[in-house]
């Protein structure tokens, strides 16, 4: 697509969060996780989700915080992991190119299987959130 551009600054970063949760806002099955759990606070998880990929991808240290222990509850199994990575690489794929557009893809494959495990292993052992 000639529209395409590469991942290179903290807008473009701001880009890919907006058309991501976007999408996700309006997906079936994640649309209604994410909107019981984030509530009227989207413009919070967005800003959060700027300084997470920004501090990812490009290196810029503004995140801080433990990304995991807020996902750790939620209602979610496969499916929608699987729907989340589908989602980001569709996002990905329609908007950029380049080196750090296929690093965005492979980093949130790994949060997503890392995110699954935990949270597989806390459905299956709440006692113990960590």
């Amino acid at each position: 697509m000639e529209n395409q551009r590469q991942i290179l600054t903290l807008d473009d970063v701001k880009l890919l969060v907006d058309n991501f949760y976007g999408k996700v806002r309006k997906d079936d099955l994640l649309g209604p996780v994410f909107d019981h759990r984030i509530e009227d606070r989207w413009a919070y998880h967005l800003e959060k989700m700027y300084t997470f990929w920004q501090t990812t991808l490009l290196g810029e240290h503004t995140y801080s915080g433990r990304p995991f222990p807020p996902h750790a509850t939620l209602p979610v199994d496969h499916r929608h992991f699987s729907r989340w990575v589908s989602l980001f690489t569709e996002t990905i794929d329609e908007l950029f190119t380049g080196e750090k557009a296929d690093e965005a893809k492979w980093r949130a494959s790994k949060i997503a299987e890392m995110f699954e495990m935990k949270v597989w292993h806390f459905q299956h052992n709440p006692n113990k959130l960590q």
